[in-house]
């Protein structure tokens, strides 16, 4: 596995944790402590980290 392959997975797993606390910041669930408004960041973050992942991960060929 290549180095651009990893860096994607761990973005994209990144950007999961990111969906996942922004959802439940959001919902008021977990205790994070913030605000409907301020729950947005994690999310939109989350977003960009999963498709950037997502994308590099996808863009990346392999070579035998």
């Amino acid at each position: 596995m290549n180095q651009k392959r990893t860096f994607g997975s761990i973005l994209t797993v990144l950007g999961i944790v990111g969906i996942i606390i922004g959802a439940l910041a959001f919902l008021g669930v977990g205790g994070i402590g913030l605000s409907k408004m301020n729950s947005v960041v994690p999310f939109i973050v989350g977003l960009i980290f999963f498709f950037a992942g997502i994308n590099l991960v996808k863009a990346t060929g392999d070579r035998a």
